[in-house]
């Protein structure tokens, strides 16, 4: 078993790794939301995002659930982005 000190060093890189691939999925939810005010398309699109969900839900295992959750708070947060970008679309 590893020491705690290890575990948490590991957690900390994990979650610099994270928020790079964050930062990196905001960038790209701009160019979505600048895509769509361009060319007139809503924000939101339920049919994808419960794809997307349903797919992480059983690709996530025994974490699927919380996976699933993880994944609809960052579309949501994508969505706010996009929102700002395409104003009332």
């Amino acid at each position: 078993m590893r020491d705690l000190s290890e575990i948490r060093k590991s957690i900390n890189e994990i979650d610099d790794e994270l928020l790079k691939l964050f930062l990196k999925r905001m960038d790209c939810a701009r160019e979505v939301g600048e895509y769509k005010k361009a060319n007139g398309i809503p924000v939101l699109n339920e049919d994808r995002e419960k794809e997307i969900l349903d797919k992480i839900s059983e690709k996530g295992g025994e974490y699927g659930p919380a996976a699933r959750l993880l994944y609809s708070n960052l579309m949501e947060l994508s969505r706010a982005l996009q929102h700002n970008i395409v104003g009332s679309c």
